[in-house]
């Protein structure tokens, strides 16, 4: 059978010459870094599957597609020649139709030993465009128009993210400068506080400032989605009372099943889904766990399951939060610029099996099938609320 999304053989920088336009590093395989794992079913329920992949609008509501280096030593030159590499191939794996890429900006530390200088990440968003814009599959989404589109035409809409609002400081018209490269979705902080409010590390949270509050004024306005995933839990809850259009937790969970501040009291997961918005279940290593066990699909699931008994099935989506590479070495070499703060005690684990990469997100579809879920939760749930959900914001 064709697959869902074919891979045109593009890869990154292909236009340019090795060597006189870039200098080229070893990078991991999109695909096989990893032994993948495959969600066992019966013939029956693998055809269903299948089946709902192809006919459902899938959507990831947060991930980074970009290449990480094999050797983790060199990854800090890659970064500074401000030119990552893409997963082209590992993303037609994955059967999204739209994936809302958060790129690097947190460590493009070109001109900087910490992230997040709005040089760098205006940098990092350009080449990364450029690149898309060299792929006859995956191009620039702006719209729901687009990602219906992608999911018509066998292609795969990039929606352009950023994580934390620090890069605009206090230019209230950089949000419009964002909005016209292309980005749709802005994070009010990442972890540290900034100009908007307070972020999530931080031992002490002030609340949404009056600058963020007239930046969630201007994103409402413009049509930028808020994402309040690495906001602390004060300014959160008033982003959500301050905004006029739905507020997304782009890759969190539940605090409830284990104490990650990157993860939502009940009462912000409430709040969230009385803005329209919605939550999207985060696989980044280590973090939608269960006490006492492993990080894996089934505490990703477990996750998913009790936003659904919170905020209500509407409001629930999936936004694993992965890359190409040793995620695990990732957050061992960047905790500064990644931090979310204070950690409690986790079982280490390796990577997190049936969500390691973007590629294996049919393993979602495959759970939920497995698990008894009929075909229209399946399809809110795989990318359908999220559809929902931006309607009511973007112009």
């Amino acid at each position: 059978m064709d697959p869902k999304k074919p891979h045109d053989g593009y890869r990154s920088f292909s236009y340019l010459v090795e060597g006189e336009d870039y200098v080229a590093f070893d990078l991991v395989p999109e695909l096989g870094r990893v032994e993948p794992t495959i969600v066992p079913l019966s013939d029956e329920d693998d055809a269903r599957a299948e089946r709902l992949l192809r006919e459902s609008v899938c959507v990831s509501l947060h991930d980074h597609a970009g290449i990480a280096p094999a050797d983790w030593d060199e990854n800090d030159d890659y970064i500074r020649q401000g030119r990552e590499w893409y997963g082209f191939e590992g993303l037609a794996a994955s059967g999204l139709d739209a994936v809302f890429e958060n790129f690097f900006d947190g460590t493009a530390t070109i001109t900087s030993a910490s992230g997040w200088k709005w040089t760098d990440v205006i940098h990092d968003v350009g080449m990364h465009l450029s690149d898309v814009a060299h792929s006859s599959v995956v191009f620039l989404g702006t719209s729901v128009a687009d990602i219906e589109r992608a999911h018509e035409t066998g292609r795969i809409a990039l929606i352009a993210s950023i994580e934390g609002a620090a890069p605009i400081e206090n230019e209230l018209d950089r949000i419009d400068i964002l909005y016209g490269i292309g980005v749709r979705m802005l994070g009010v902080t990442y972890s540290e506080s900034n100009q908007l409010g307070g972020g999530l590390r931080d031992p002490g949270d002030g609340g949404l400032t009056d600058f963020g509050k007239r930046a969630v004024t201007r994103m409402n306005r413009i049509g930028m989605a808020i994402d309040v995933s690495h906001s602390g839990d004060v300014t959160a809850l008033q982003t959500c009372r301050a905004s006029s259009a739905p507020v997304f937790l782009s890759h969190s969970g539940a605090r409830a099943l284990f104490p990650e501040t990157k993860l939502k009291e009940d009462d912000l997961l409430k709040a969230v889904a009385d803005t329209g918005g919605m939550v999207g279940i985060e696989a980044s290593p280590n973090t939608t766990t269960v006490h006492g066990q492993p990080h894996s699909l089934e505490t990703v699931m477990a996750h998913a399951e009790y936003c659904i008994d919170v905020m209500g099935i509407e409001h629930v989506g999936f936004g694993p939060d992965t890359f190409f590479g040793d995620h695990v070495e990732l957050h061992r070499r960047y905790a500064e610029n990644l931090s979310t703060g204070d950690q409690p005690e986790h079982v280490e684990i390796d990577y997190v099996a049936g969500l390691e990469n973007p590629s294996e997100f049919p393993n979602v579809i495959r759970w939920l099938v497995g698990h008894g879920y009929s075909d229209e939760q399946i399809a809110m749930l795989v990318g359908g609320n999220v559809i929902r959900a931006l309607r009511d914001v973007w112009a």
